[in-house]
């Protein structure tokens, strides 16, 4: 599953638009208080996490892209990623 996947799979299951960020795939303008994020990580990979008030607080690194949307994916819904 990719950033554009997992994006229409959380959508379909009803979560909130402001509830997720995806780089280059799903933004907020303006940012809401609070959100998970997935996001290319500067040290390379990908890293996801929740934004609240202002500060990043990155929860995982992954190696890939799919790694990163898997558990994006489990940390929204609660369950395993669709395979």
């Amino acid at each position: 599953m990719d950033r554009h996947q997992v994006r229409a799979a959380l959508l379909a299951t009803g979560l909130s638009p402001d509830a997720f960020e995806l780089e280059d795939v799903h933004e907020h303008v303006p940012v809401p208080p609070d959100f998970w994020f997935l996001r290319h990580s500067p040290a390379g990979g990908w890293e996801i996490g929740a934004y609240e008030r202002g500060v990043y607080d990155v929860r995982g690194t992954f190696d890939t892209e799919e790694a990163a949307c898997a558990a994006l994916w489990t940390a929204l819904t609660g369950r395993p990623a669709p395979a």
